[in-house]
């Protein structure tokens, strides 16, 4: 009997530890490769290929080194799971990120055909299309499984397959113009995304230019739709969420000074730090406000200054990638302090941000798991039974909203496909305002700005028991 395993000790700078932590328990097969690296602020990652029969597949731990249990607080995501051989992973850091590179050989008409695998990945472990490509990816997630219960619509008596054709623009305001052209360039009848306001913002005038009809799925700023009239969405607003955050604050911890941190230059972190700001001081309270420049890496100076100011509660709407930083050195300083997240919040590499910690955390967003069964139950058996959903939505089957949300807008879309009776996207634009849908997410309709019309968001709480989500509340702005 051999128990094939990786251990790990961690050097502090002066000494190894005593303790030694198990990385990989030998469960899914024999370890036949393994390489480590180790970012600026000691989130090392370990990749190891492990073999099962015939093929073998690349794993990837990410481990705290200053974590209090730093086994309990690793985090292990499979990489492949294609039947190809993958080998020989080896691991470099560059910008702050993880890269990783592999060899992939599989067979095909009985021939080996070899390639490199690659993957970029930050110290939350998921794969980058920029700060926001996870929650994106998340989004999409939920479009690709509607697509697949229901991949036909019936436009006009006749059946049409619908094909969803991607373009990324790496949550970079900078590049969605670009995406965007590319989306109008293979004659789409409809566009869905994209997330992240500032990308929205910038790439929308391109979508209006060709009278191709947007539907923001999770942009939330209110800048998207103002203005024209090819952008709807189907989610709240940020004016509304900060006032809902405002009050939540006032209701749970009776806050009178809250901090608010966003990126600066960031449309979407400014704007719900000006709403809430607006609506905390209406309420009598007091507001700290700062801004770190893009790319920050270390949030110690603003967290002790939130702490040093007395403040009751943090709100910081900023990105996936920045919020599981912050809620890690929040946990190491000891803080104390709630964070109030806004919907970007609502991922579970935030929920493995805080894994082992205190860290208190309510985040207001779109859907809680348990609202729908049937779709908790359908898109929990998609994930698990497909190696690349699981991977898109970080390793385990825990549902964002913004997954249900991507799911509703799918439907949506088709709605707005039956009504036109055309694929033609002048006929689907023109018939969009009229769409009704009830989703998973409640009752979608839109105003006369394309805005959904909703008066609720529900507030969830990051139970570390049981690393999981909890819905704490339905909270409405007034």
């Amino acid at each position: 009997f051999t128990h094939n395993r990786i251990l790990c000790r961690i050097y502090d700078g002066t000494k190894w530890s005593d303790q030694t932590y198990t990385l990989y328990n030998g469960s899914a097969g024999e370890v036949t490769g393994m390489d480590a690296e180790l970012l600026a602020d000691g989130t090392a990652a370990v990749a190891f290929s492990v073999q099962n029969g015939d093929s073998s597949d690349i794993y990837y731990t990410l481990v705290d080194t200053a974590a209090e249990n730093p086994e309990d607080a690793a985090v292990t995501i499979r990489a492949t799971a294609d039947g190809s051989r993958d080998e020989k992973p080896q691991l470099t850091t560059a910008g702050g990120q993880f890269v990783l590179g592999w060899s992939s050989v599989r067979t095909q008409t009985g021939a080996e055909q070899r390639d490199v695998g690659l993957r970029v990945f930050g110290k939350n472990g998921a794969p980058q299309s920029g700060d926001n490509g996870a929650g994106g990816k998340q989004e999409m997630l939920g479009m690709q499984y509607a697509n697949h219960m229901t991949p036909t619509v019936d436009i006009g008596g006749e059946s049409y397959k619908v094909e969803l054709v991607y373009a990324d623009n790496g949550s970079d305001s900078a590049k969605a113009p670009t995406a965007a052209s590319e989306l109008v360039s293979k004659d789409v009848s409809l566009v869905l995304g994209t997330y992240g306001s500032s990308c929205a913002m910038a790439g929308g005038p391109i979508f209006g230019e060709a009278g191709l009809a947007a539907i923001g799925v999770t942009c939330t700023n209110p800048q998207v739709t103002a203005g024209n009239t090819h952008y709807f969405r189907i989610c709240f607003l940020d004016n509304f969420q900060s006032a809902v955050l405002s009050n939540f604050a006032k209701d749970k911890f009776a806050a009178k000074t809250a901090y608010c941190l966003g990126e600066n230059g960031n449309e979407y972190d400014q704007g719900l730090v000006t709403f809430f700001k607006q609506a905390f001081e209406k309420a009598g309270g007091t507001v700290v406000t700062d801004s770190f420049p893009k790319d920050n890496s270390d949030f110690s100076s603003y967290l002790n200054k939130a702490k040093d100011q007395g403040c009751d509660v943090i709100f910081a709407p900023v990105s996936i990638a920045y919020s599981t930083q912050l809620v890690s050195q929040a946990a190491s300083l000891n803080v104390g302090i709630p964070f109030l997240g806004s919907d970007t919040w609502d991922d579970n590499m935030v929920l493995q941000a805080a894994k082992g910690t205190s860290v208190q955390a309510f985040v207001s967003t779109f859907y809680a798991e348990g609202g729908n069964k049937t779709f908790d139950d359908g898109i929990k058996a998609y994930i698990n039974g497909n190696a690349d959903a699981k991977t898109t939505n970080g390793g385990d089957d825990t549902i964002s909203a913004v997954t249900a949300m991507g799911y509703d807008v799918y439907y949506v879309a088709l709605e707005a496909l039956k009504a036109a009776g055309s694929t033609d996207p002048a006929k689907v634009m023109e018939a969009l305002p009229g769409v009704t849908y009830d989703g998973v997410s409640g009752h979608i309709a839109f105003d006369e700005t394309g805005d959904a019309i909703r008066d609720t968001a529900y507030i969830k709480t990051i139970d570390s028991a049981s690393n999981a989500w909890k819905f704490v509340t339905q909270q409405k702005a007034s």
